[in-house]
């Protein structure tokens, strides 16, 4: 479907079967989640890096501001394949994500910091991200073909 979200057809049932329209959702959301925390870490890497338990510094700032020009690079490319990707390379950045997720989650909780409640928020996010990709590509790979 040129020009729209896929996961908005839903002209024949056997389109709409073999469609990964759950999987680009999830995506789309991921590419949502990951703009507002580059937002947030360009224009405060500080409250960030407090909200984990690290102690300030202008080094860490830096390396978040790093790691937010990174999440606009990977929002967009998640928000391209979530859109116009075809069924397999949704399938496959859908695992990159699921790996890249729960890693998230794992290292959010392995910061070298006492844990709060944001730590323990920002990895929940993480682990509800990967546990949507194994659930949504689960469905999809058991789609009658």
């Amino acid at each position: 479907m040129a020009g729209g979200a896929k996961w908005c057809k839903t002209d024949t049932m056997s389109t709409v079967a073999s469609e990964p329209r759950s999987i680009r959702l999830v995506l789309f959301s991921g590419a949502t989640v990951f703009a507002v925390s580059a937002v947030a870490l360009l224009l405060s890497p500080g409250i960030f890096v407090s909200l984990l338990g690290l102690p300030p510094s202008d080094d860490l700032d830096w390396a978040m501001r790093m790691i937010a020009v990174t999440l606009v690079a990977l929002t967009g490319n998640m928000a391209v394949v979530a859109l116009f990707g075809s069924e397999q390379g949704v399938a496959v950045s859908a695992v990159v994500m699921l790996i890249s997720a729960g890693g998230l989650g794992v290292l959010t909780l392995l910061v070298p910091a006492d844990v709060t409640w944001f730590s323990l928020l920002y990895a929940m996010v993480g682990f509800a991200f990967a546990t949507a990709y194994v659930v949504t590509l689960a469905f999809w790979l058991r789609r009658p073909r």
